[in-house]
């Protein structure tokens, strides 16, 4: 039996620590001043550590010979629920428009369904390098709206500094999202030969 490998433990471990970073992104605690004070800190460091590590287990995976096809599954599986659950806490605390999660979490499933289609007709979509650009964005558009949120950030760089900063966290937000949008649309491009078929087992429903 072949074991998990450094790779994918680190992988396994960035999926274990999520709840981590939605303790500090959503939990009041009683509203404690320092609590209040340094949430958002640890949340934004947390996060850029985790996002991090995706990074760590390919060159690590690469490096150590380690590429595995359970690697292949879990690691992109970590990165949507990173993604996915750092949205959803900005939506429920008041901090993003429920719209801009559900056109960037409806992205993920749909390519992800695309692949899994793939893989049943045996077939390769070749990958996009726009998807990679795009999980560039949306990282540091999530970082900054999480750091947006500290209630002292007026203090640190100003009332004027806060305001830009508000507005640079929305330029790369509405990067993200166009991102998101061009990368599927090219994902669809290159995997027009599964949808329109044939699909094995029989005519589509």
């Amino acid at each position: 039996m072949r074991k998990l490998g450094l790779a994918n433990w680190i992988t396994i471990l960035r999926m274990t620590f999520i709840p981590v970073f939605l303790v500090f992104l959503l939990g009041q605690f009683g509203n404690n001043p320092t609590w209040v004070a340094w949430r958002s800190w640890l949340a934004a460091a947390v996060f850029v550590v985790l996002a991090a590590t995706d990074a760590v287990d390919g060159y690590v995976a690469r490096t150590r010979n380690e590429v595995t096809t359970f690697g292949k599954f879990i690691d992109p599986l970590a990165d949507k629920l990173l993604v996915t659950s750092a949205l959803v806490g900005l939506v429920q605390i008041g901090d993003l428009p429920g719209w801009i999660a559900i056109v960037i979490i409806a992205r993920e499933l749909i390519v992800s369904g695309l692949r899994m289609v793939a893989v049943a007709e045996g077939k390769v979509i070749a990958a996009s390098g726009w998807g990679k650009v795009k999980t560039v964005f949306q990282i540091v558009a999530i970082v900054g709206f999480i750091l947006k949120g500290i209630p002292a950030l007026p203090t640190y760089i100003g009332v004027a500094g806060a305001s830009a900063f508000n507005v640079l966290c929305w330029v790369v937000m509405g990067a993200a999202i166009g991102l998101t949008i061009v990368s599927a649309a090219q994902y669809f491009y290159h995997a027009r030969h599964i949808i329109t078929g044939p699909w094995s087992g029989g005519e589509p429903a």
